[in-house]
């Protein structure tokens, strides 16, 4: 079997975290389900698979890279691990000596041959054999996440989108109208592919949601600040304004104070549950020109108003 380091592509002296990237490219470029009737490709994702298996392991690198084990996984014989069979060995058979009898004698497994290398060629064979067979163990594809970013207008009317995987893949997923920040919606069978021909994993698309400029959702209504002219605020008028549907006509009732709030029924967000819309609230905000306005400025130098106190009003009335 190649040297591990050369099957994963790295250098001897690779982190951890190295090697394990190394590995996760490779599988996802050998993987059999995502190439399926190439038993080449197959045959590389095994040894990727066996490669990983040996120094993607600290532990077993460590040994590896003493010498201890090949990159099977296999004791050397060269290896000190195996000093302790040598020595029972020798020190049984020198026993057997001084008593006249050799305890190996006849043995099934041939002249030459001990009882001590059989055991340790069926335990490296077993453990070959159990390292194959989890290979080939059915196990389930992994949960895979992403995020999809969506305007505010996209989440509260519901559209398709296209989502592209990593892999390439590309599959379209529907928005439905009132798609709250947050959300997360799960494609099944859309994650990373199983083994064994187990099923995949699931994939999870995980909504973000950008603010809007002057829409304000509260669970399912929405709520929008109006400026208006105080000549609008103080005699009324007929307004457009703006709504996820469009535009709709507002009308400003005559002498609407600040804060005032209006609402326009059924004009919010659709319930993601039950389909029942909001509503959307208006909240009148009375602005004065950018620049100076003279005339306005004379007429109320001149006006009387009647008895007229908001702070008062308000609690606000200092002493």
């Amino acid at each position: 079997m190649r040297d591990p380091y050369q099957t994963l592509g790295v250098t001897r002296s690779a982190s951890q975290d190295e090697i394990k990237a190394a590995y996760r490219r490779l599988a996802k470029k050998f993987h059999p389900d995502l190439n399926p009737g190439k038993p080449e490709v197959e045959r590389q994702f095994k040894e990727v698979s066996s490669a990983y298996d040996i120094v993607g392991d600290a532990d077993k690198r460590a040994r590896f890279d003493k010498g201890e084990i090949d990159a099977s996984g296999n004791e050397q014989r060269s290896a000190g691990g195996g000093g302790f069979w040598r020595n029972a060995r020798s020190g049984a058979r020198a026993n057997a000596n001084n008593s006249g009898a050799d305890p190996f004698a006849g043995s099934p497994f041939g002249a030459g041959d001990d009882i001590f290398d059989e055991f340790i060629r069926q335990a490296t064979k077993g453990a070959a054999g159990g390292r194959k067979r989890s290979a080939h163990r059915p196990e389930r594809g992994g949960d895979v996440t992403y995020q999809l970013k969506l305007d505010f207008l996209e989440a509260a009317t519901g559209i398709k989108k296209r989502v592209t995987f990593p892999d390439g893949k590309a599959i379209d997923i529907t928005i439905a109208p009132g798609t709250e920040d947050s959300a997360k919606l799960r494609l099944k069978g859309q994650g990373r592919p199983g083994a064994g021909g187990a099923e995949a994993g699931d994939a999870y698309v995980e909504i973000q949601v950008a603010p809007h400029a002057f829409f304000e959702r509260k669970g399912s209504d929405i709520y929008l600040d109006l400026p208006v002219t105080l000549g609008e605020a103080v005699v009324g008028a007929a307004i457009t304004v703006p709504t996820i549907d469009g535009k709709v006509t507002l009308r400003v009732p005559e002498n609407s104070n600040a804060g005032t709030t209006l609402r326009l029924k059924g004009k919010g967000i659709a319930d993601s549950k039950t389909g029942v819309r909001g509503d959307q609230y208006v909240r009148i905000r009375i602005a004065l020109p950018d620049e100076p306005d003279r005339e306005l400025e004379r007429f109320l130098e001149k006006w009387k108003p009647k008895a007229y106190h908001p702070r008062k009003k308000a609690g606000l009335e200092t002493q």
